[in-house]
């Protein structure tokens, strides 16, 4: 490999090298080196030249893009203009009460010649006592101008300051595998509302951590997978509870007789059935939602409704517009026609135009359902929640949905995000997403993640980062290659945690990042330098400076989300029973053999049997639900501010809701809600159970 395609590489963030899960070294092939470098707009055939060219960029501008600083950061900007000439530069304040002039700096670099012509650096002072927002900093030399976004952002995030205690514990749950007496099929906002009340009153709880409740292809066959969403900036119409519209007051009889038979042959098709079946449950829910959106709407509502229209702008009709075209066309946007690949091209003007009301439908769900998760948010605090609601934040998008279709710049081409193999997943992941393009988000300053976070956080009191690595660095495959030839990508950290801490303090909500696996022991040690709450899994929890034993709790993060088991894992009675190694080995998953890999599994939870029986947690002849107990009875000696019990753990559920590394080879997703008897489970019997209380009394609250 040539020296200058590794310096190319390096300039653009792209590893050469890295080491594996292992500890060997492993260097990155050229032909990735290459297709990753594509994917950003790097021609390789003259590495010298692309980075000559990469370097002069930041010549050919007048002022960077955007800067992203910590309040209380004495920061600088240079500004380049024609050699000798004269530059003024200041600061508008996001607030507009207030401009601020710069000072400017000793700066003695040479002139250079930038396509024949002759440019100079000077460098400006940016005060350091600028408040937290979004600033515009501008610049002017003769008849030349130029503006770019200033960042400010908290140094230091935390806890909300409302938030007593400054420890809080709270559930975790999928919210599509928790049915109630009510709900169509899947768990709705309905549900997820009632579990947050009845765990803040009769259980102290201090939130609810949900699944991702981002949209999905409105057509079949409907993607199970909430962390493979067709965009994240609106919610899934899945999850409306049709009864709680205001509308649906205003149904004809007749209506509301059909409306009520929807329902009643949906729970006869699913009640009992083993299986999460959302498309069945979407046929039936979407005629009713048609019927409640004809409803004519009170005057205050109308206004409402195009207040959300207006503030929704131009993503917001992009989004429903891609839902109708959608319906007609199908899901697969790059099959569509080609004049209508284009957002902003005139075929998809006039397709709009000729479907408004189609397209007004799926803009009138996306307000329904900020509306409830507004009303499930607000029911949780009421109820006594200190921080409400936890939504998630997926790490990405399908790469032929909605997202990708209304901002396709955004997003690298021939790319999927992953990870490479682990210990859990030897054979490394494929998620079958395309990244978010670094340079294109400098460019654009940032708008699509503070567009996006600030969307997550508008009717919640924290956000879980999914794979918050990716704020880092990003395991990019080229398209065709194995998971295992891919490298990593570097993304500005500086400014995506920035911005994700900047929106969390304007919405006085905390941020946890999901910072299990193969994560450097610096980005950990960053996130805790910011506020961010880390994520502590009880089995991962090992004195990896020294022997490898199980952690005492004692010696976990303060600064983390801390549990038993996670969502990527089987419930805790699964895990004690090695379910999770023998369905890896039917799945072919396993580099070792499974005599080999259970041996390993069977001496790591031993670590934590005998933890528990040296602090008098368990008995030595304990049952399977006896060491759960013990678990959290552990987890709660950890110092970590927040809590977390997995809903399944607290119902004595075996089965995994997802096996990383797979799609339908296992009914990722799609698993309800049962007993450690396989006995399925409504809402209901979980609020009436003695074995959830004892489970939640275990980690003591």
């Amino acid at each position: 490999m040539s020296q200058g395609l590794v310096d190319l590489a390096d300039a653009f963030g792209v590893a050469t090298h890295y080491w594996d899960w292992q500890g060997q070294h492993q260097q990155v092939s050229e032909a990735t080196l290459t297709a990753v470098l594509a994917a950003l707009g790097v021609d390789t055939t003259d590495p010298e030249a692309a980075l000559i060219h990469h370097r002069l960029q930041r010549w050919r501008r007048m002022l960077p893009p955007v800067k992203v600083v910590r309040q209380g950061q004495q920061a600088t900007v240079d500004v380049h203009v024609p050699h000798g000439s004269p530059v003024e530069i200041w600061l508008d304040l996001e607030d507009g009460a207030q401009r601020r002039d710069l000072a400017q700096q000793t700066n003695d670099t040479p002139a250079q010649d930038v396509d024949g012509h002759l440019v100079g650096e000077a460098t400006f002072a940016v005060p350091s006592d600028l408040p937290l927002g979004y600033h515009v900093l501008r610049a002017r030399s003769g008849e030349h101008d130029a503006a770019m976004a200033w960042v400010v952002t908290p140094a230091w995030l935390g806890l909300p300051a409302d938030m007593s205690p400054a420890h809080g514990w709270g559930l975790a749950t999928q919210l599509y595998s928790v049915r109630s007496r009510d709900s169509w099929g899947v768990g709705d906002l309905g549900d997820l509302t009632d579990l947050a009340v009845w765990s803040a009153v009769e259980h102290q709880a201090a939130y609810v951590l949900v699944n991702p409740m981002h949209a999905v292809q409105p057509v079949p066959p409907m993607e199970p997978s909430p962390y493979l969403p067709t965009t994240r900036r609106f919610a899934n119409p899945l999850y409306l509870r049709v009864e709680a519209m205001e509308e649906y007051a205003g149904l004809s009889g007749r209506d509301r007789t059909r409306v009520a038979n929807l329902r009643r042959k949906v729970k006869a098709a699913l009640d009992g059935v083993d299986r999460i079946d959302r498309q069945t449950a979407w046929g039936a829910k979407r005629i009713a939602l048609r019927l409640i959106a004809a409803v004519p709407r009170r005057a205050g509502r109308e206004f409402a409704y195009q207040a959300f229209c207006d503030q929704g702008g131009v993503m917001l009709q992009r989004y429903a517009t891609w839902c109708a075209l959608a319906e007609e066309h199908g899901a697969d946007w790059w099959a569509w026609p080609p004049e209508l690949q284009d957002p902003t091209s005139p075929a998809v003007a006039e397709y709009a135009d000729r479907h408004p009301d189609v397209v007004d439908f799926h803009r009138w769900m996306a307000w329904q359902l900020d509306e409830q998760l507004a009303m499930t948010h607000d029911s949780a605090r009421r109820a006594g929640m200190s921080l409400g609601i936890m939504h998630d934040l997926a790490v990405g998008v399908n790469r032929r949905g909605a997202e990708t279709w209304s901002m396709p710049e955004v997003f690298a081409q021939g790319i999927s995000v992953g990870a490479p193999p682990d210990a859990y997943t030897q054979l490394g992941q494929d998620w079958g997403q395309p990244p978010w393009r670094p340079d294109a988000l400098e460019a654009l300053e940032y708008q699509p993640f503070r567009s996006l976070v600030a969307t997550v956080l508008k009717h919640a009191g924290g956000v879980r980062v999914d794979h918050v690595l990716g704020l880092f660095r990003l395991w990019w495959i080229p398209d065709g290659a194995a998971a295992t030839e891919g490298t990593f990508v570097r993304y500005d950290h500086d400014a995506m945690v920035g911005i994700l801490a900047l929106e969390a303090h304007r919405a006085g909500a905390v941020v946890v990042g999901e910072d299990v696996g193969t994560v450097e022991p610096w980005v950990r040690d960053y996130l805790r330098e910011r506020g961010i709450l880390g994520t502590s899994i009880l089995f991962f929890e090992r004195d990896y400076a020294g022997d490898g034993s199980a952690l005492p709790p004692e010696r976990w993060r303060e600064w983390a989300l801390a549990s038993v088991t996670t969502h990527d894992l089987p419930p805790t009675l699964g895990y004690l029973a090695g379910d999770h190694v023998r369905l890896r080995d039917r799945l072919g998953m396993l580099t070792r053999p499974l005599a080999e890999e259970l041996a390993i599994d069977s001496a790591s939870r031993e670590d934590w049997l005998n933890l528990l029986l040296e602090r008098g947690l368990t008995a030595p002849d304990a049952s399977a639900e006896e060491v759960l107990i013990g678990l959290h009875r552990l987890l709660a000696q950890s110092p970590a501010r927040l809590q977390c019990v997995a809903l399944v753990d607290a119902v004595g559920d075996r089965r995994t809701q997802n096996q990383p590394g797979t799609v339908d080879e296992y009914p990722n997703w799609r698993v309800p809600l049962t007993d450690s008897d396989g006995r399925l489970l409504t809402l209901e019997d979980v609020f009436e159970s003695p074995r959830v209380r004892e489970v939640l009394a275990a980690i003591g609250h």
